[in-house]
Order: structure tokens, then sequence, then C-alpha cells
């Protein structure tokens, strides 16, 4: 799954937030298919879906969505 965001600065923020969760992530660029504010996205294993809600949430981070891949792209996840 990935993360999408509208500035660099959430970007990095969740990173080291994840990071510290023991959640095993990847810095990658965003995907064309999904317009954010920020060229950086983090990349995640979908069964720590809910490890990653509780981080986002629990800590504010500013996020564009949470996205699933798809056969043709990306679909955003409610939260």
């Amino acid at each position: 799954m990935l993360i999408a965001f509208d500035s660099t600065q959430q970007a990095l923020r969740a990173e080291m937030l994840l990071e510290y969760a023991e959640v095993e992530i990847d810095i990658c660029p965003t995907p064309k298919e999904i317009t954010a504010g920020c060229a950086l996205s983090i990349h995640f294993p979908g069964e720590e879906l809910e490890t990653v809600k509780h981080v986002i949430e629990a800590e504010n981070v500013e996020i564009r969505g949470v996205f699933k891949p798809v056969q043709d792209g990306y679909e955003q996840v409610t939260l």
C-alpha cells in the first residue's frame, strides 16, 4: 500500500514515526496516477494498515491519502 502526502515535511515526519513503530517501509516517488503535492510517498505492507492508521491519527500526520494498487493504477482507501 502507499501513503501520499501534500508536503515533503509530512512525508519525512511519517517516515520517522513509522520506522519508530517498526513498520517496514520504503520511500518511493509518488506514482503519476496519484495527484499529490509531494513527490515522495511511503510504501508499506497491507497487513500493517491498522498500525499505519494508528500512527497517522495519533501523531496528526497530514496525508493526501492511503492507496492500494489495483489493476489500472491505485484506489484510495478510507481510513
